[in-house]
């Protein structure tokens, strides 16, 4: 008989058919602009524009795991936050009620939107982003956030951490396998933290609506490992989703613990996150701890 595996190869095998734990690896937005990188990490003129306290370390032993792991990984796939300079959630967007700039990290709620304390740069946009701003607090997962550009496309921030690329480059050599890049926050009309959809989806957007295909993908594999930045936000939020239309035993999907950290202020929310997710049956453990399970 034949039987397909994650990546569409056919390989023969034996009656009876012994099925092969199938390990994927998702990897949330490893990039440069969320890294607390050594100075001597970033090119002349460029430095991370929001850095994560610890992503670098944790980068650093995912890219470890997925050396040490490799060909026990089935699969990679590799989230990539991707920006417009100019975005609902970016300081350019927006100037307050007597035309001052807007500083990275202010929250604007609907009802200052209302007061008239906030005011879009560009005044016809105002609508849009009203709308906008009801619908996300409407749904009770974030409030808007202002948040220094980062991952702008095509900038050295959107690049991915140059040891976890060197890594999982050997494991595609190994492996003749691909790594799976998904794009995700290029729609500068919606926050898009979470891989699986945007903060509020959009009719006109498919890019921002419900990701079936990469659930579809994820699903298939016996053992999900998550990690990446940052725990409070775009791990979370991709982790929450994934808990919702997983569907099955969510015991298979592992939070790797020391390749993520939170952004300084949220370490709060991110325990919370982890004790959620850890009270509907994802398993956190170590990167070590995890390549100790593989290896088993």
């Amino acid at each position: 008989g034949v039987t397909h595996g994650w990546a569409g190869e056919m390989t023969a095998c034996r009656s009876p058919i012994l099925h092969r734990v199938k390990t994927h690896l998702l990897l949330i937005d490893p990039q440069n602009d969320f890294c607390d990188l050594p100075p001597a990490w970033c090119p002349p003129g460029e430095a991370p524009a929001l850095p994560v306290a610890g992503a670098h370390a944790d980068l650093q032993r995912v890219a470890a795991l997925i050396d040490a792991a490799g060909t026990r990984l089935d699969a990679i796939t590799v989230t990539l936050d991707s920006h417009l300079r100019l975005d609902i959630a970016h300081p350019g967007f927006w100037q307050t009620g007597g035309g001052a700039p807007v500083p990275p990290f202010t929250a604007i709620t609907a009802a200052q939107l209302r007061a008239g304390d906030f005011r879009p740069r560009d005044a016809s946009a105002l609508p849009q982003a009203l709308a906008y701003v009801d619908e996300l607090e409407a749904r009770g997962r974030y409030t808007l956030m202002v948040w220094p550009v980062h991952c702008e496309i095509g900038s050295w921030g959107q690049a991915v951490h140059a040891e976890v690329r060197a890594a999982y480059n050997r494991w595609e050599e190994a492996t003749q396998r691909s790594v799976q890049r998904v794009v995700k926050g290029s729609n500068p009309w919606t926050e898009h933290y979470s891989a699986v959809m945007a903060e509020v989806p959009r009719d006109d957007d498919p890019g921002t609506q419900l990701n079936q295909a990469l659930i579809a993908q994820l699903a298939r594999a016996d053992r999900l490992l998550i990690a990446g930045e940052a725990s409070s936000h775009c791990v979370r939020a991709t982790t929450e989703h994934l808990a919702d239309h997983l569907g099955g035993d969510l015991s298979r999907v592992w939070l790797l613990e020391d390749g993520m950290s939170p952004v300084a202020g949220f370490e709060r929310e991110a325990a919370a996150f982890l004790d959620a997710m850890r009270s509907r049956g994802l398993r956190t453990l170590s990167c070590a701890q995890a390549l100790a399970a593989l290896a088993g």
